[in-house]
């Protein structure tokens, strides 16, 4: 079954974002601010992209939409990024409505759209386990029955480590067990079904679906910084950093093929 692995990288959607801008053109001078783009790139590269490249069951493509409005300097850092997984493909496409949009590059992704697919929603400053495909592929065929008999069923691991930048520590980490984060979030998708992932709340596909959740092993990595979009309005629960332990980040490089110089880059950029 085709896997899908679905990223935005600062496309200037209309809506799809927390934070409000006026117009497409304040839009844009938001995503491409040099600070956040610097941001940005730092953790895509050091720690979105080295678990995608160890994934134990490489057999996915990676789309990654930008806007074709995005400068050629950042386009091109970008495929020197890419350049070494060829799982990726960069999709440009103007400005436009944002689940419409994901729709259509998600759907002209599929290379059989009356085959059924996998389709999975990532943020470039986020990261999956290095087994994450290989898991999702077996937690299908576990549920074979359910799968089979609906149009769309969700997965979701909700089990995972939220990072930051720290003035005192080389960075902070702490647990993080959260269900619908939508980080390690998947969706199975019959044949001929023109609805995506990208058509749901990732926090309430409950809502329109059966869906699945495991909790055994840390599935994901979430980074949280200024530019964070889900962090723009406040009042969110703080989780309880800490310094990392030596378990911890043995846990970062077997499970996420980190160390702990990478997340340092990860996070280098001011932000």
């Amino acid at each position: 079954m085709q896997t899908i692995l679905f990223c935005r990288f600062s496309y200037p959607a209309e809506g799809g974002f927390q934070v409000d801008h006026d117009s497409i053109e304040a839009r844009r001078a938001h995503l491409y601010d040099p600070a956040r783009m610097e941001t940005r790139f730092a953790l895509f590269e050091h720690l979105c992209l080295p678990g995608l490249k160890a994934q134990t069951d490489p057999d996915f493509d990676l789309i990654v939409l930008v806007g074709t409005c995005l400068p050629q300097t950042y386009l091109a850092r970008l495929q020197d990024i890419l350049g070494s997984l060829p799982q990726a493909r960069i999709v440009a496409r103007d400005p436009g409505p944002h689940r419409q949009v994901c729709q259509s590059v998600l759907n002209a992704a599929r290379r059989h759209v009356n085959q059924p697919c996998l389709q999975v929603r990532h943020d470039d400053d986020d990261a999956l386990a290095v087994d994450f495909v290989a898991r999702l592929r077996q937690a299908v065929a576990d549920c074979a029955p359910l799968v089979l008999g609906n149009r769309l069923v969700g997965f979701d691991w909700n089990r995972g480590y939220t990072l930051c930048r720290s003035d005192i520590n080389r960075f902070e980490i702490a647990e993080t067990v959260t269900p619908y984060l939508g980080v390690a979030q998947a969706m199975a998708v019959h044949g001929g079904v023109r609805q995506s992932q990208m058509n749901f709340a990732h926090s309430r596909i409950n809502r329109f679906m059966p869906t699945v959740t495991f909790t055994d092993q840390p599935m994901f990595l979430r980074s949280h910084h200024a530019h964070n979009d889900s962090r723009q309005k406040g009042k969110l629960a703080q989780p309880d950093f800490h310094a990392p332990t030596p378990d911890e980040i043995e846990t970062l490089n077997r499970r996420f093929a980190l160390t702990a110089d990478a997340v340092e880059r990860a996070f280098a950029p001011s932000a």
